[in-house]
Parts: C-alpha cells; sequence; structure tokens
C-alpha cells in the first residue's frame, strides 16, 4: 500500500498544500488500520522536512510501527527527529533546476526503492536463484 500526500488524484494533478497537511496524513494512516505486528512505514521526502510524511512517521511510530526514512539531504528534520528507525540519506546535492526534486533526488529515491523491494522478495523467499517466484494458478 502506498499513500501520497493529497491522495491518488495527486499523481495526475498538483495538490497544492497537501504535503503541509499533517491532520490529513494522520486521517490516512487511521484508515489503512495499520497492525504494528505487520506493517511498518516507510516515509520518503526529498527535503526530509515535508509535513505530510513527518506527521505519517509519528503517527506510525505513536502505533509502534517499524518506521523508515529515505531523504536526500543529511541532516534532516527527519532524521533528528526520534521517529525513524532506519535512516536511508542518499545526499545528492542541488539538483540543476532548483526546487525540482524529481531529478537527481527522484532518481536516486527510484533505486533505494529497487534495492528495498528487491531484498524484501529475497527475503521473504519470493525468490528461486535469481528469479522471482510466480505462484502457478490453478
Amino acid at each position: 500500500m502506498s499513500l501520497i500526500a493529497g491522495g491518488d488524484i495527486a499523481l495526475r494533478y498538483a495538490q497544492e498544500g497537501a504535503e503541509d497537511d499533517v491532520v490529513g496524513a494522520v486521517e490516512d494512516l487511521k484508515a489503512l488500520n495499520l497492525d504494528p505486528a505487520l506493517d511498518s512505514l516507510i516515509g520518503i521526502a526529498a527535503s526530509g522536512r515535508t509535513p505530510y510524511v513527518l506527521s505519517c512517521l509519528s503517527y506510525a511510530k505513536t502505533l509502534g510501527c517499524t518506521t523508515v526514512g529515505i531523504s536526500c539531504s543529511d541532516p534532516s528534520a527527519m532524521s533528528t527527529s526520534g521517529n525513524v528507525d532506519h535512516m536511508i540519506r542518499v545526499v545528492t546535492g542541488p539538483e540543476v533546476v532548483t526546487g525540482s526534486t524529481r531529478m537527481k533526488a527522484g532518481t536516486a529515491t527510484k533505486l533505494v526503492l529497487n534495492m528495498l523491494s528487491t531484498g524484501l522478495m529475497i527475503k521473504t523467499g519470493k525468490t528461486y536463484g535469481n528469479m522471482v517466484r510466480i505462484p502457478v494458478q490453478s
């Protein structure tokens, strides 16, 4: 499951100010009925200071969920918040176009997420050798 500030529509249309909605972040997570024995949360914010992401991490931490932070700056509000169990810092430096985090920071974050998902597939036994196990449907 994934969440984005502003909801699914934010993937297609800009939702100005959604990333600052700390109340909306908690409401979005409450709707998921997180179970700390099964669920963890990965918060992604290139700046490491996006209020929506910080609020999600804080709420998940109060539930007892394992939390992971991914940021492209160090230090960051995320890394110093006390709400992140495992911090991944991918310091990419300034973007070519100031304020455009979809360039270097976005690419670096995508690579980190690819590594995490690959590692999780291996760790949970979803691979056979160097192949993903695909369940046979009957």
